[in-house]
């Protein structure tokens, strides 16, 4: 039960994720990324992130874009377990959604380079991974599940009456920001070659709380702590003791009557016992108050070749490694369960940002029109996690990009792109406390170049994800709660019969809005 229970809370680092990318990493640097996702191989001042070697073909002079985006998401999670009907909040349905709300109102970003004699000296800042704040007000089904099998269980052994209540809540916010620095050069009028390195700073925050975990008191039929129905237990043995007890001075002890008062007072304390057993661990309160710092560097190596009307590009960043610190205040009570040991204060959390392999082209198909095309291949599984989890993933996530870009008029550009985004998620990876689900992006938006030096970007940004469904006979490896109750036979027993039969399906919907200034001095 202790492995199992409030694992929901020690799982909410995935509760924030990027809106494009892999795993861990955010590719939505700016306003014209937001138009047209395809930017590896365009040549711009956004390239500073997506494209840094060619970068050193714009003009001369300093070059500056700053960027504000805006983006909302939905996440739900459509859970089925047939002990859910009988929460107190869900009506008698087996089903329940479990709907989180995330948000990042105001990210901003800035890209700076200055060009001079063949040399282009860069400067990025930019939330690279996280970027936002995720809120589930009425918990995940990895946890209620747990509460609704102990309800059942007790149920079927009849110490409980069919029905439970649980609050839990919990909050969520990671951020992190990353400073590049680096220089490209051109080697020749068509070769440019670029090196940097960014610095990341992770800075997460984790709030939550489960409270007043409540069970059906058969007696009085009324929630009641676990505690609480095994006092009311003990309150009754006590009474058929004081009964047995002036049967057996009346020399009765061995009547009938005094039979049944004796099998009913063993019946009495053995409930009382198991709801004994079930409240030394959902009486007390737990409290998750978690801050986590760190930071780490990598270096970035990039190339790019212009041909006539082409242009090729690639870039190669090095895997980031992340060590974040826990500073926490956590209840006493949250060290009692294993899966909170992530958030133990003073422990270090390995979170590593993914090394990323780019290609990207840009073709002229007229002098106002542009076609570009570009592909990501970020490695996660090679990136360390906590617990090592990046093992469970069946592969490497994989991005393909295109987009167009067309000059209407002189003071008017449009643009268009998107890309597919595939993650090797495995029934062992995937879960309601962390997931990304593969998915289409489709960016669109305008930019408006006021002269030669200033241009505005305005961009919007839509996802359409795939739906993902697991299911399971050990749903949330509930198996490990039956077995701390009443042991590995008993688990085993109702994993076969269906009994911890369950299945989530995973959903997602975001979109965003950019705005950007670029401006050459």
């Amino acid at each position: 039960m202790k492995k199992t229970v409030l694992t929901c809370t020690a799982m909410l680092m995935g509760l924030t994720g990027a809106i494009a990318g892999g795993l861990n990493t955010n590719t939505n640097q700016s306003a014209e990324y937001l138009r047209n996702p395809a930017r590896d191989g365009a040549i711009g001042i956004d390239g500073v992130y997506s494209n840094p070697a060619g970068v050193a073909f714009l003009d001369s002079g300093l070059h500056v874009s700053f960027n504000i985006q805006s983006a909302q998401q939905q996440r739900n999670i459509v859970s089925t377990f047939p002990a859910f009907a009988y929460g107190a909040k869900n009506g008698k349905n087996m089903t329940k959604t479990f709907e989180g709300e995330a948000s990042a109102p105001l990210v901003p970003s800035l890209q700076a380079a200055y060009n001079w004699n063949g040399w282009s000296f860069q400067l990025n800042t930019a939330v690279t991974g996280g970027g936002g704040k995720c809120e589930f007000s009425d918990g995940l089904g990895s946890f209620e599940s747990n509460v609704a099998l102990l309800n059942a269980f007790g149920a079927k052994k009849g110490f409980f009456g069919n029905g439970y209540y649980a609050d839990m809540y919990m909050k969520g916010r990671q951020y992190y920001i990353g400073i590049t620095l680096g220089a490209a050069k051109k080697v020749t009028d068509n070769l440019s070659v670029y090196l940097g390195a960014r610095a990341l700073y992770g800075n997460s925050s984790y709030k939550g709380h489960v409270k007043n975990i409540m069970f059906m008191d058969p007696n009085s039929n009324k929630l009641a702590k676990a505690s609480a129905i095994a006092a009311t237990y003990n309150e009754m043995a006590e009474v058929y003791q004081k009964k047995l007890d002036q049967l057996k001075d009346a020399g009765l002890g061995e009547s009938d009557n005094a039979k049944q008062l004796a099998e009913g007072f063993a019946k009495l304390k053995t409930a009382a016992a198991a709801s004994q057993k079930v409240g030394s661990v959902t009486d007390e309160d737990v409290v998750l108050d978690c801050d986590q710092y760190g930071w780490g560097i990598a270096p970035i190596i990039g190339l790019d070749y212009k041909i006539n009307k082409w242009n090729f590009s690639t870039r190669y960043e090095f895997n980031t490694r992340m060590r974040l610190k826990n500073d926490a205040v956590n209840s006493k009570s949250a060290a009692n369960f294993s899966a909170l040991k992530k958030f133990e204060d003073g422990k270090k959390v390995e979170e590593d940002l993914p090394a990323l392999f780019t290609v990207g082209l840009q073709y002229e198909l007229l002098d106002n029109l542009r076609l570009m095309g570009g592909f990501h291949l970020f490695f996660d599984k090679q990136a360390k996690q906590y617990n090592d989890r990046q093992d469970l993933l069946d592969g490497n996530t994989t991005e393909y990009l295109l987009g167009l870009e067309w000059d209407i008029c002189k003071h008017l550009q449009f643009s268009i792109g998107g890309h597919r985004t595939h993650f090797c998620n495995t029934d062992e990876y995937i879960s309601d406390m962390s997931y990304n689900v593969s998915n289409w992006d489709l960016g669109t938006g305008f930019g408006i170049p006021v002269n030669d030096r200033l241009k505005f970007n305005l961009s919007f940004y839509k996802s359409f994800y795939d739906n993902y469904t697991r299911t399971t006979n050990d749903y949330n490896n509930l198996s490990a709660t039956v077995a701390a109750l009443a042991g590995t036979d008993a688990a085993k027993q109702l994993k076969e019969a269906g009994s911890l039969f369950g299945q989530d399906k995973f959903e997602r919907n975001n979109y965003a809005f950019g705005i950007g200034v670029n401006y050459r001095f």
